[in-house]
């Protein structure tokens, strides 16, 4: 592979303004526990001088990885929360890093405003963070109330609030059971529609309890859980987000570059899994077809043949970790 070398320096940035303006000072805590970190630096093999994109940099633990390789790092993320923490925690790179603040679906826009054609890799670590989680004004949580928020870039004007309160029973139905994979979708959005007439709902807690008191509790899984996920990957359009990302990324990679995705959600995986297997496949075939076509998007070969999973140690370390599946791929 070749060395992708910056013809001017990168200038290290702490993104737009708005995301500058003075926040609360850090405590000292672990803002998100990364996952796979040494199979992510191991697929991606990174070398000094390399340019790769973390495209969901969120706390910055895959981005200082790659980093400590020696290679330059642009790290993207559209919650403007990780640009501060990734610019503060990781500014002793100097140069060979620049954050800003964007949607990875929006990375080729970044790359053109910095003049670059192509990228030697990219990874893209899906779902929300640790710090989302338990930051209750964020609004990810089923456990500490807060605003019915859910958006991961403050900018969006989709909140949880405006779903919950304004899509109709059957778009809410809908939403659960496929986003959500939720059995008692239907039970569930009845109940919302049904109480949102008297009282409207604006926080966290009193969702989830209204969704406790429609389908009980049953183990350790929060009754609410996977409703939030749902509302949460509306919000976000992650789907879409993801099947854009997808494209986007792989286009910028040069020959031999990787591209290497964490999922958290059966979905999300299947996504991942359907577009590099389509993206492997050099024939495509039908029924219905006279003879094999040459499949016009075949640019990749798969380097991970089946999902890497966490080390019952590492899940045992982060709990979190245990849904974690890495799918890697090589431009060809």
């Amino acid at each position: 592979m070749t060395t992708l070398l910056l013809e001017r320096p990168i200038p290290f940035a702490a993104g737009p303004p708005d995301v500058e303006e003075e926040a609360e000072e850090m405590e000292d805590f672990v803002y998100h526990y990364p996952v796979l970190v040494h199979e992510v630096v191991a697929l991606l093999a990174p070398e000094p001088g390399f340019l790769i994109v973390d495209a969901t940099c969120g706390g910055g633990g895959h981005t200082e990885a790659l980093l400590e390789t020696g290679a330059n790092l642009i790290a993207l993320d559209q919650d403007p929360d990780a640009i501060r923490h990734v610019t503060e925690h990781l500014s002793r790179f100097g140069r060979r890093i620049v954050v800003r603040q964007a949607n990875f679906r929006h990375t080729d826009k970044v790359l053109d405003e910095l003049g670059i054609d192509a990228i030697n890799g990219t990874l893209l670590d899906l779902g929300v963070s640790s710090r989302q989680l338990e930051n209750a004004e964020r609004g990810f949580s089923v456990l500490h109330n807060g605003p019915l928020d859910m958006r991961m870039d403050p900018r969006n004007r989709l909140t949880a609030a405006t779903i919950v309160n304004e899509y109709s029973t059957e778009q809410l139905t809908r939403l659960f059971r496929e986003l959500g994979e939720e059995p008692a979708a239907r039970r569930i959005a009845s109940l919302i529609v049904k109480m949102r007439k008297t009282a409207p709902f604006h926080e966290t807690l009193p969702l989830a309890r209204a969704i406790e008191k429609a389908v009980g509790r049953h183990g350790r899984l929060h009754p609410a859980t996977q409703v939030f996920q749902a509302l949460r990957m509306e919000v976000n359009d992650e789907l879409g987000a993801l099947q854009e990302g997808l494209g986007v990324l792989t286009a910028r990679l040069q020959t031999g570059g990787r591209i290497a995705v964490i999922s958290f959600h059966s979905l999300e995986d299947r996504m991942v899994k359907d577009f590099f297997r389509h993206h492997s496949r050099e024939w495509l075939d039908k029924p219905e077809w006279p003879a094999p076509q040459r499949n016009p998007d075949y640019d990749l070969k798969l380097i991970t043949a089946k999902p890497v999973v966490p080390t019952q140690e590492e899940q045992r370390a982060n709990p979190r970790s245990r849904s974690a599946k890495l799918r890697v791929a090589e431009k060809i």
